[in-house]
Parts: structure tokens; sequence; C-alpha cells
């Protein structure tokens, strides 16, 4: 879903390019059909770039509610719960205006967690990410069961599949899709130092049984 809406993107800023490219703007014909394509992907990317704001949003007010001012603490707390409702209210009107209603309303979904780069510690955050969806379905009332998974020596996941079934699960974690980092001073580090690490989340919509 985000790698589509990231092509919608990419082909809306080239269309933009196109705009003011004399060859184009020299040709009455293509112009309009270029005009035309822009035109129709303009409010989808205009949505997914609000979307996106609003994830720096989010990332930045977590930082300084992680901080060691109280102030800035007590800010970010008052304005992550607003923020948080706006990407989930843009995130639903994007899963609309694409997959449509079917996929949208999903009771099922399939979700793959990868440790990237960091190594053992890279595989523990895979497992902390693991944690917080197990215990927000656990939350939801949403039924989770692991499909597959490669644990390491240290407790984490070098790779874990999960299926989610409860109402909206798909139109809810979908926007989860992406990669995921973490700076932290984790467990195996002996001297302090804070490290990097990464993960990516994939989320599909899985198919329902139908009676025949």
């Amino acid at each position: 879903m985000r790698e589509m809406l990231e092509e919608k993107l990419a082909r809306f800023e080239e269309l933009e390019g196109m705009m003011i490219d004399p060859e184009v703007l020299g040709n009455s014909n293509k112009l309009a059909a270029v005009a035309r394509e822009h035109g129709g992907l303009a409010k989808l990317v205009n949505l997914y770039r609000s979307f996106k704001k609003t994830i720096e949003e989010l990332a930045e007010l977590k930082e300084m509610a992680a901080s060691d001012d109280a102030e800035e603490q007590e800010l970010a707390e008052m304005e992550i719960p607003p923020v948080t409702e706006r990407r989930e209210e843009i995130w639903s009107e994007l899963l609309d205006m694409t997959i449509g209603g079917d996929d949208a309303t999903r009771t099922r979904c399939v979700m793959e967690i990868r440790a990237g780069t960091g190594g053992d510690e890279a595989a523990l955050f895979a497992r902390d990410l693991y944690e917080m969806y197990k215990r927000h379905s656990e939350t939801k009332g949403w039924k989770i069961e692991i499909m597959e998974a490669s644990p390491t020596e240290l407790g984490g996941f070098k790779e874990i599949t999960v299926t989610f079934e409860g109402d909206g699960v798909f139109r809810e974690l979908g926007y989860e899709s992406g990669g995921h980092r973490v700076q932290r001073v984790p467990d195996t580090e002996t001297q302090g130092r804070v490290h990097t690490s990464a993960a990516t989340v994939a989320v599909l919509p899985e198919a329902e049984e139908v009676d025949v």
C-alpha cells in the first residue's frame, strides 16, 4: 500500500515537471493528456502528503515525549492523541480512495516483521514490534496467531509472520507497513553506546473464506 502510494507520488511529481517542459507545452494533445493524469492524481497525492506529514509530526512528538524536559514531555503527550487520530482518519480516506471498501473492511490480515540492520539488536527490535502489536490486538479483542518465526538465541526474531483477526484489523494496521527504526542503548551493549536498529513491516489483507 505504502509502496503504491509512493509510486503515485513519484508519478505526480514527474507529471508536474512535464507540465513545464517546453516540448510538452508545444504539443497541445500531449499537454492535455498530462494535465488530465495530473488532475486525476492530485486529490490522492495531496492526501498522502498530509498523511506523511502526520507521520513526521508523530515521530517528532515521540522524541519530545522521551526527552528529559518535563515541559516538552507534557506538551508532546497532549499533542500525540489528536495527531494520531488525524493520521488514522487520513489513512481511512486513503484506503477508501485506493483499495476500496472490500479490502478496507477485511477482518483478517497477515503481518510480516523482518529484522533489518543492527544485528542482534535489530532482531530484539523486531521482537519488541511484535510484542507491541500483540498487546494492541489484545486491547482491541483481536485474535492473533503466529504462522512462522525465526527466533534468535537472545530471544529476538530474524523474522516473524502473524495473522490478526477482528473488526477493522487491516484498516487499522495497514499503515504500519514500511520501515521502522529505533535509537537506544540495547541490552547487548556493554559500553552505553546508542545503536540504531531497523525492521520492516509488511501488512496484507487476507482473503476470507466464502461459502460455495
